[in-house]
């Protein structure tokens, strides 16, 4: 096995995150009342309940470290995420940074700030 790490994130309604993360090609590969975990390829992340959370108060995150973050910010775009400085869901437009990278991001229904990282070429 590869040395591994995975986020652990959280989510008010383990049903709506799944159905979240689904748009985006996520599936389900363990869930019971206390933990599920969600995979695309690689990335795998982890959810423990949490239904008091505030989306507005979150400070939870995490990186996408992509291979092609256009790629994926249009999918996150093709599922109906809205490119908008306020409120959740939303996706912010991956632009070039000047160390070189191109960084997005996706604010999930929780609150969780997804970053997404392509390194520079």
């Amino acid at each position: 096995m590869t040395d591994l790490a995975t986020p652990n994130l959280p989510s008010r309604d383990f049903g709506a995150t799944s159905a979240f993360y689904a748009r985006f090609g996520f599936a389900e590969s363990w869930r019971d009342p206390h933990w599920m975990i969600l995979h695309r390829g690689s990335i795998i992340l982890e959810f423990f309940p949490y239904p008091d959370l505030d989306p507005a108060n979150s400070s939870f995150s995490c990186c996408f470290r992509m291979d092609d973050v256009n790629g994926f910010f249009a999918e996150v775009i093709a599922a109906g995420i809205v490119e908008t400085s306020i409120g959740w869901p939303r996706a912010h437009r991956p632009k070039k940074e000047h160390w070189g990278g191109t960084v997005g991001a996706l604010i999930d229904e929780d609150g969780t700030l997804i970053r997404l990282v392509q390194a520079p070429d």
